[in-house]
């Protein structure tokens, strides 16, 4: 049978980054000191805007516990990986310009290393013309909320629209 698709309540991405970006849902391991909990975040922010994992043995998106998880729920290029190519159950997402971003959105970001190493979520667009300064992030490992993307040192961007679920 196939899947249905169904939006992506970008409300509750929202409103669980504005509860937990500044503190840790006991529900999720703190990756914090195993190599960054941004995309982990990220991870909990899209499940809260989507209802749905994909349990999809190693190529899927799930965390049951820390040591049953996927990367793709903890690791930025496996998130990206998925979010793009995702055919199953749960998020799918679309590469697109600062223009085409809405809140709920990941941002993946290449700061001072030569690939990408934070996924910062999209909480908040300023009206009017888009640029990088109107555009604010929640975020943890460098806990954020309402950062201006424009304040992140980044060497290269990759903006990743949600553009639905399936289930």
């Amino acid at each position: 049978m196939p899947l249905s698709v169904r939006a992506y309540d970008r409300a509750a991405a929202v409103a669980y980054a504005t509860r937990w970006a500044f503190d840790r849902n006991p529900a999720y391991l703190d990756f914090s000191t195993l190599g960054g909990d941004c995309t982990n975040f990220a991870s909990q922010c899209l499940f809260a805007g989507s209802g749905t994992m994909n349990f999809t043995p190693v190529y899927g998106w799930y965390y049951t516990t820390a040591s049953r998880r996927t990367a793709s729920w903890t690791g930025v290029s496996y998130l990206y990986q998925f979010l793009v190519r995702n055919q199953g159950a749960g998020p799918f997402a679309v590469e697109t310009e600062l223009a085409g971003l809405m809140v709920g959105d990941i941002v993946q970001l290449v700061l001072d290393q030569d690939r990408f190493q934070h996924s910062p979520v999209v909480v908040a667009i300023d009206p009017g013309t888009v640029s990088a300064d109107r555009i604010y992030l929640a975020a943890h490992s460098d806990d954020a909320y309402n950062r201006p993307l424009s304040s992140y040192p980044y060497r290269q961007i990759r903006c990743l629209h949600i553009q639905g679920v399936r289930r």
